[in-house]
This record gives C-alpha cells, sequence and structure tokens, in this order.
C-alpha cells in the first residue's frame, strides 16, 4: 500500500484495483507504542456511513508501511478511538 502522510492520501488495492483513499485521522497509543492512521475510500457501509480502515505505521521509516492491526487488544482500543470520535463528530453538528 502507497502512502504519504504529507499529501494526505494513502493508495489500497481492492478488488484488483487501486483505490485512493483519503486520510481521516492519526493518534498514537503510548500503551502499544504505536500510531495509527484512519483513511476511507469514500464508499458507504449498509449501515450508511462511510467505510473506515485503521492501519498502523512506523513515522520514522521511510517509506512508512501500514501494517494490519491483529491484536484484539488493539482492535478494542481502536474501537473507542473511533467511538470518541463519532461522539465528537455527532456533538459538533449539533
Amino acid at each position: 500500500m502507497d502512502f504519504d502522510i504529507d499529501r494526505e492520501k494513502i493508495i489500497m488495492e481492492k478488488d484488483n484495483q487501486n483505490i485512493e483513499c483519503d486520510i481521516l485521522f492519526t493518534f498514537d497509543s503510548e500503551d502499544s507504542n504505536k500510531v495509527y492512521v484512519g483513511y476511507t475510500d469514500n464508499t458507504i457501509a449498509s449501515n450508511g456511513r462511510k467505510n473506515i480502515y485503521v492501519s498502523s505505521y512506523d513515522p520514522f521509516n521511510s517509506p512508512s508501511k501500514l501494517e494490519d492491526i491483529t491484536d484484539e487488544a488493539e482492535l478494542a482500543m481502536i474501537r473507542d478511538v473511533l467511538k470518541e470520535i463519532d461522539s465528537e463528530d455527532s456533538k459538533g453538528m449539533k
């Protein structure tokens, strides 16, 4: 996956096609000592919301390589972060 944090774009392969994704946010975790990036291909899920993907990366390696997240504790932490972001977005819309 191509990843350019400065351009705020990620190129991912989906269904054998390269898809340009927009970076939505980044955050780091002291618990995992990792940096995470949330991004979207702007497709809509069955619940009517944008599909959002999250991967980890090392900001000190160039070029940066996105890593899949498979650890259950990390996945739970990411779900909590996404809920917090969603809650903040909902408050801002009122």
